[in-house]
């Protein structure tokens, strides 16, 4: 994990997401999950490119599935942005740089 992605606990997830002063996605992701390590990299790539429009974040969900329960995270990855604290998009499953970027074009 680089310095561009900040990683959430259970502990921290209000925290963060609710002190955001920019849109914030976070990444609903479980060391076992395959698709999880191929949106990895583009993450990061994201949020070494855009962290200044949007915050990356990364939540395991083996860590933290009362976070994962409360936001109705079914599968993973699931992608969540938070603007101001409240969850206004979801992404579900791998997809490619582009089509991220695509989703992401309302909030960088």
């Amino acid at each position: 994990m680089s310095d561009s992605t900040t990683t959430l606990t259970a502990g921290t997830f209000d925290e963060v997401v609710n002190a955001a002063e920019k849109p914030i996605l976070v990444d609903f992701w479980a060391e076992w999950c395959g698709p999880c390590k191929m949106i990895a990299p583009i993450l990061e790539e994201i949020a070494s490119e855009q962290g200044e429009h949007i915050q990356i974040a990364k939540l395991n969900v083996d860590e933290a599935g009362d976070i994962a329960r409360r936001f109705e995270v079914m599968s993973i990855p699931t992608l969540i942005v938070f603007d101001e604290g409240v969850p206004t998009k979801r992404i579900v499953g791998a997809k490619s740089k582009d089509a991220l970027l695509e989703d992401l074009s309302e909030f960088i």
